[in-house]
């Protein structure tokens, strides 16, 4: 069984944590680099394990947190650069909070949001690109290229926004896919596997939807486009990936109004909207199914496991959503001060340390964008230490090179794993490789694309005023003349 170790708080959004500003030394002839940090809660390893807790793998690594990485990272970097460096490190709640943040004047040198929202300050020009020395494979500390997944900075380097790719501007940090967990005493995976759960009557006030517009609108499209989306011409396409991403990413009004025609169906059959509260729903039964990011799903999986109650992971066929993490350098924060540009790929780097890699791993239960390199199989290890097989179940081979190597069929990366992982923990951390060919990456939507699908969202969570009839206008014009009228009587009474 999978082990973590991190227990969910479910604290508020916007709650901060300063670290690293006591019982640091400052040197006469040299002031600290502060670097200010700012990331999703929960999100970086804040160490304080038990002894017991001590990974140890069969490479003979052995990976431990007494202290919080960043504080780590403090040391490491003035053994390494001699210089002192002091992280204050923060928290958000959710992308938009993020947004909101620097909006209102907060200033952080280094922060972690998604992809979309990585794309926005992309185009609003807010970003500080990776410096060329980032990139050296040559240079024994500049962990992340050299262990970044290939198919991690592949979809990096293949993506832009207004002829600028990712990779320039952002380092990859915890990725995944989005799905439907589901109880499968009550709900078949042939049910689970497509978009159109959400509307199947059978499962009515006991499925819940994401209260997220992104989310809920990608779902909306697999519905709307699952017969394109399965046809087989179109999977064999050469130009399949980019059809795929297209239709995925429609943004026309008139889809836009299909989308919220749908939704609002939908939202007769689902049990709620919700953010977070989805997988406590799951792990105590008040729901059967429920939309997912795959690193929450395995969370709940983990959860519901010491339940001895057993919940699992489709994800549909017509396609997914392709998300990801990534740390970016903010211009307002940098300001073309060399020191903090370079403390601030050193905290990247050394976040994209294997050993540090997997104690994140450990601690949030997501999936990193590390893979390791041939000369440290440290991540390979340790995901063997999480879902190899101990000889007890049926064996299952499950390839994994094409996030490892880059390369699905390569022998050194086929897990020996069990049966019973399939739609499972590892499912979920690593998709198979026919996942992942049908999965998608949302697009930032630009100003007009944005402002019509947020008021298409607000139609379907509240209401649409075009829709109310003519006949319930005039009934509450009556009923507010009316309450006029009784007013202006009774103040002439008095």
């Amino acid at each position: 069984m999978r082990k973590t170790k991190r227990m969910h708080s479910f604290a508020a959004a916007g709650i901060v944590v300063l670290c690293g500003m006591l019982g640091r030394t400052v040197y006469a002839d040299e002031e600290p680099v502060v670097l200010r940090v700012c990331s999703w809660e929960e999100y970086i390893d804040l160490g304080e394990w038990d002894a017991e807790e001590a990974i140890e793998l069969e490479n003979g690594a052995v990976i431990f947190g007494e202290k919080p990485l960043y504080e780590d990272f403090e040391e490491w970097y003035k053994e390494t650069y001699g210089r002192e460096v002091r992280v204050e490190y923060s928290c958000f709640g959710t992308n938009e909070d993020l947004y909101n943040q620097l909006n209102m004047g907060d200033t952080y040198d280094l922060v972690c949001p998604s992809e979309y929202m990585i794309m926005k300050l992309i185009a609003e020009d807010r970003l500080v690109p990776y410096s060329d020395h980032f990139y050296d494979t040559q240079d024994v500390h500049n962990y992340y290229i050299r262990n970044v997944s290939p198919y991690i900075q592949k979809t990096l380097e293949s993506n832009e926004i207004d002829g600028v790719y990712w990779s320039d501007y952002a380092a990859g940090y915890m990725w995944g896919v989005t799905g439907v967990l589901y109880n499968p005493a009550l709900v078949t995976e042939e049910e689970a596997a497509t978009w159109e759960i959400f509307g199947n009557p059978k499962f009515s006030r006991q499925i819940t939807l994401k209260d997220n517009v992104r989310d809920s609108y990608f779902a909306a499209l697999g519905i709307l486009k699952a017969d394109e989306l399965t046809d087989e011409a179109l999977r064999r396409s050469d130009t399949y990936h980019d059809q795929l991403a297209d239709i995925m990413n429609d943004v026309r009004p008139e889809t836009i109004d299909q989308a919220q025609e749908l939704l609002n169906q939908l939202m007769d059959n689902v049990y709620s909207l919700e953010t977070d509260s989805g997988k406590a729903d799951m792990i105590t039964g008040k729901i059967v199914a429920n939309y997912q990011w795959s690193g929450d799903a395995v969370y709940a999986m983990d959860q519901a496991d010491e339940d001895d109650f057993e919940l699992r992971f489709a994800v549909p066929k017509e396609s997914t959503n392709l998300w990801f993490d990534g740390w970016v350098m903010l211009k307002n924060g940098i300001r073309g001060d060399a020191d903090k540009q370079h403390a601030a790929e050193a905290f990247v780097n050394y976040l994209s340390r294997t050993d540090s890699a997997v104690r994140n791993m450990y601690y949030i239960g997501y999936t990193s964008s590390i893979a390791g390199n041939a000369q440290d199989d440290t991540i390979y290890e340790y995901l063997k230490w999480c879902y190899g097989a101990d000889g007890e179940e049926e064996i299952l081979e499950y390839p994994v090179g094409y996030f490892f190597s880059g390369d699905n069929s390569d022998a050194h990366y086929i897990l020996q794993s069990t049966v019973s992982q399939m739609g499972r923990q590892l499912y979920s951390q690593y998709p198979p490789q026919d996942v992942i060919d049908r999965a998608a990456v949302m697009r930032y939507f630009d100003a007009d694309a944005n402002k019509a699908i947020n008021q298409m969202w607000i139609n379907v969570r509240c209401f649409d005023i075009d829709d109310i009839p003519m006949g319930v206008w005039m009934a509450l014009l009556a009923a507010l003349m009316f309450a006029i009228s009784m007013g202006f009587r009774k103040s002439r009474r008095r």
